[in-house]
C-alpha cells in the first residue's frame, strides 16, 4: 500500500506532466515526418501494410525506368534496322537491273562497284554503338564489334575489297524486368537479324556406335543441353529437338552423322561446355569456339548465308557478268534478306509497343499505389494540428493545477 504523503503528489504531477510532454513530443514528430506511424506499436496493421505498399512502389519505380530505357533502346535499334533494310531494297534494285541483259559488261561492273559500298554501308550498320557505348547487335557481348570482315581480291575488282564477313557477337541474353516477374528481352542478335538463309550443319562423322563418355553439356544458340553418359546419337538429336533452341536436329539416312537445320534465318550458334568434347566428338565444330567466329569441322558440310554473303555473291557476279545467277540465286537471296529483314523490324516494332504500353501502366498503377501507402500511414495535418493544440492546453492546465494542488514545504521556506 502506497504511503500518502507530499512526495506522492509530486511524483504523480511528475509523472503525468512527463507523459504529456512525450505524448506532444510525439505528435511533432508525426506532424515533422508527415506520418502517423514513428513506431510499429502505434498502428501495426497500418504499418505491414505501409511496408508492403512502400517496397512495392520503389519496385514500380525501377519498373518504370527500365521500361524507358528498353524503348529507348528499341528505338535506336529500329532506326538502324530502317536504315539496313533501305540498303537492302537499293542492293535488289540494282541486282534486278543486273539481271535484264540490257547493260554492257561494263555497266555491271560499275553497279558492283556501288554494290560493293552498299556492302561497306551495312556492315556499318550492322556495327552500329548505341548511345551508351555499346554494340547494338553483338548480343550479350556488348563491347565486342559484332562483325569482322576480312578483305581480299576480287576478279574484276579494282581494290581490295570485302570477301568474308564473319559475326563475332552473342544470341540475346539481357532482359529488362518490366513488370513483376516480367521481362523484356533488351539484345538483338547480329546473328539472327542480319541472316538471309536458314543454316543447314551436316557432320560426315559416322555416329552410330557413339556413346557420351560422361555428364556433359552443350549449347545450342544459348541454349544449355544436358547429355548424360551414355547417351547415343539419337539421344542427344531427341534433346536438342525437346529445347527451345531454333533448331531441328536428325541424323542423316546416308552419312549417319548428326545434322542441325535452322528453324528460322539464323547464324546457329554450337559451343560445348568447357571441359566437354560432345560436338567436336560428333564432328560439328573444330574446337570449342566461345561461340565467336564459327569454327565449323573442315569435315562438315556448312550451308545457308548471312545477307553480306549475298550481296558479295552478287557483287562478283556482276564483276564477272554472270547475269544468270544474278537473275535467278541473286534476286532470291535478296528476297530472303528483305524478308527476314522486315520479321525483325516487326518483332522490335512489336516489343517497342509493349513496353510503351507497360510504361503507360506503370504510371496509373504508380499514383494509385501511392494513394494506398498515404492512407496507411500519411497524417491529416489539420486534424493533427488540433490535436497538437488540445495537447499544449490541456499540458498547461496541468501545470496550473499541480501548482495549485502542491502546496509549499518547509523546503520550499529554507531556500
Amino acid at each position: 500500500m502506497e504511503r500518502v504523503s507530499s512526495n506522492m503528489l509530486t511524483n504523480d504531477s511528475q509523472f503525468y506532466l512527463r507523459r504529456h510532454e512525450r505524448n506532444q513530443a510525439d505528435q511533432m514528430n508525426r506532424i515533422t515526418k508527415q506520418t502517423k506511424i514513428n513506431e510499429l506499436s502505434d498502428d501495426p496493421a497500418a504499418a505491414s501494410h505501409a511496408v508492403q505498399y512502400d517496397s512495392y512502389l520503389k519496385r514500380l519505380g525501377r519498373y518504370e525506368k527500365n521500361a524507358l530505357y528498353a524503348e529507348d533502346h528499341y528505338r535506336q535499334v529500329d532506326g538502324y534496322l530502317q536504315h539496313a533494310n533501305e540498303i537492302l531494297q537499293h542492293v535488289r534494285e540494282l541486282t534486278v537491273k543486273g539481271a535484264t541483259g540490257t547493260y554492257a559488261p561494263e555497266d555491271l561492273k560499275y553497279m558492283g562497284i556501288e554494290m560493293n559500298e552498299m556492302l561497306k554501308e551495312l556492315i556499318t550498320v550492322a556495327n552500329a554503338t548505341g548511345a551508351e557505348g555499346t554494340k547494338l547487335f553483338a548480343g550479350d557481348k556488348a563491347f565486342t564489334e559484332p562483325f569482322r570482315t576480312v578483305e581480299g581480291t576480287v576478279p574484276g575488282g579494282n581494290e581490295s575489297m570485302v570477301v568474308r564477313v564473319e559475326y563475332r557477337g552473342a544470341g540475346a541474353a539481357r532482359n529488362a524486368e518490366i513488370s513483376e516477374n516480367t521481362f523484356a528481352v533488351l539484345d538483338v542478335g547480329g546473328g539472327e537479324v542480319f541472316w538471309a538463309e536458314k543454316m543447314q550443319i551436316f557432320s560426315n562423322y559416322d555416329a552410330s556406335n557413339y556413346r557420351a563418355e560422361n555428364d556433359a553439356s552443350i549449347f545450342v544458340d544459348g541454349h544449355e543441353i544436358f547429355v548424360t553418359t551414355g547417351d547415343t546419337v539419337n539421344a542427344i538429336v531427341a534433346k536438342i529437338n525437346d529445347s527451345p533452341a531454333p533448331v531441328k536436329a536428325y541424323v542423316d539416312p546416308e552419312t549417319r552423322g548428326i545434322s542441325l537445320e535452322g528453324t528460322t534465318a539464323h547464324l546457329i550458334r554450337l559451343e560445348d561446355q568447357q571441359g566437354s568434347t560432345v560436338l567436336q566428338d560428333l564432328g560439328l565444330i573444330n574446337f570449342n569456339s566461345d561461340a565467336n567466329a564459327p569454327n565449323w569441322n573442315p569435315t562438315a558440310r556448312v550451308s545457308g548465308g548471312s545477307m553480306f554473303d549475298m550481296i558479295i555473291n552478287i557483287r562478283d557476279a556482276l564483276f564477272r557478268g554472270d547475269q544468270d545467277f544474278i537473275g535467278s540465286q541473286g534476286i532470291g537471296g535478296m528476297d530472303l534478306a528483305l524478308n527476314n529483314m522486315g520479321g525483325k523490324m516487326a518483332e522490335v516494332g512489336a516489343r517497342m509497343t509493349r513496353v510503351s504500353q507497360t510504361w503507360s501502366r506503370l504510371n496509373e498503377e504508380i499514383p494509385n499505389v501511392t494513394q494506398a501507402l498515404a492512407r496507411e500511414q500519411g497524417i491529416d495535418m489539420a486534424t493533427a494540428i488540433t490535436d497538437l493544440k488540445m495537447m499544449e492546453l490541456a499540458h498547461k492546465a496541468a501545470l496550473q493545477t499541480a501548482a495549485k494542488v502542491i502546496q509549499p514545504t518547509l523546503m520550499d521556506f529554507l531556500r
